[in-house]
């Protein structure tokens, strides 16, 4: 409570209510009134769902459920010839660790020392540490798991051939006269030969992308330090440099052609762009509680109570 110029004590007796007195005239505003603990649980269990339900294509096909299409060649092209690399620079576990990793601890710790100064400001209301981590870190999962399930979609149905399809495949009895083989035998090991119809395109070119995309996005945002100021562009660079290199290693490890590679970047960063600005809240303006009327000129203004 304080007082007015008048004199007379200017209160509202609900906080909830916002007081805007002006040309003798009081407007009130009811804030949100706070969601129930059922509620809240019930719309928690609904973001899980659809977490696992976009997720399940990508299980399918890490599960191997469903096969690739099963697609021809020529016994002339050199694109599939390229030999066999053992080992891979960066692995699915290593790549999905990392990315995961990486962004995943970013977001905990930026949201919570952004939750540590608002709380500590009397200007702003108060905020839960694990509310505020939910609601940025579910956008990413869950667009991690759109983008994963996109590409092993796009795997599955265009059944591409890796650029080392025939070391890995080791075909016997080929009849290349025909011009066009559709009927072979592989004799090399059948889950290597089934991740070589998996080319196009590629998932390390598009997740590393999305993930580190994100994070840059995160950063544009939540990293607001004036102290240096080519310190956030310097971060931001190495991600995407990082994201680069990850898509890069596909074509030197022969296994992804180049367009896979670069549909896969398209892909990641569209995912990406769609989540922070559609999904996520990251750029969303908060609206703000205050309301501004216009005085009336025929009514002097007063300082009543509400």
């Amino acid at each position: 409570m304080h007082l007015t110029p008048g004199g007379a004590p200017d209160w509202c007796p609900d906080p909830r209510v916002l007081k805007v007195t002006v040309g003798g005239h009081c407007v009130q505003k009811e804030s949100k009134s706070p969601t129930p603990h059922g509620s809240r649980r019930y719309l928690i269990c609904l973001d899980l769902l659809c977490l696992c339900i976009v997720s399940l294509p990508f299980l399918i096909c890490e599960l191997g459920l469903v096969a690739p299409v099963k697609r021809g060649f020529f016994c002339d092209d050199s694109t599939i010839q390229y030999p066999l690399i053992r080992e891979e620079t960066i692995s699915d576990t290593v790549l999905i660790s990392v990315g995961i990793l990486i962004t995943g601890v970013t977001i905990v710790l930026g949201e919570c020392y952004r939750v540590s100064r608002q709380n500590s400001s009397k200007s702003h209301p108060r905020e839960g540490y694990l509310a505020a981590v939910y609601c940025q870190l579910l956008p990413f999962l869950f667009g991690s798991a759109l983008g994963q399930s996109l590409t092993n979609t796009a795997k599955l149905s265009a059944g591409r051939l890796r650029p080392n399809f025939l070391s890995v495949c080791q075909p016997e009895g080929l009849n290349c006269t025909a011009g066009y083989v559709e009927t072979y035998h592989c004799t090399g090991d059948v889950a290597a030969v089934t991740e070589a119809r998996k080319s196009f395109y590629s998932g390390h070119a598009s997740f590393s992308m999305y993930s580190m995309l994100y994070l840059t996005f995160y950063l544009q945002v939540r990293f607001t330090w004036q102290g240096a100021r080519l310190l956030r562009p310097l971060v931001q660079f190495v991600l995407i440099l990082l994201a680069l290199f990850t898509g890069f290693t596909r074509i030197s490890d022969y296994r992804h052609h180049p367009t896979d590679v670069l549909v896969g970047f398209l892909q990641g960063a569209l995912v990406a762009y769609c989540v922070v600005f559609y999904i996520s809240d990251l750029f969303r303006k908060k609206k703000s509680l205050y309301i501004s009327v216009p005085p009336r000129p025929e009514s002097p203004e007063t300082f009543t109570n509400c």
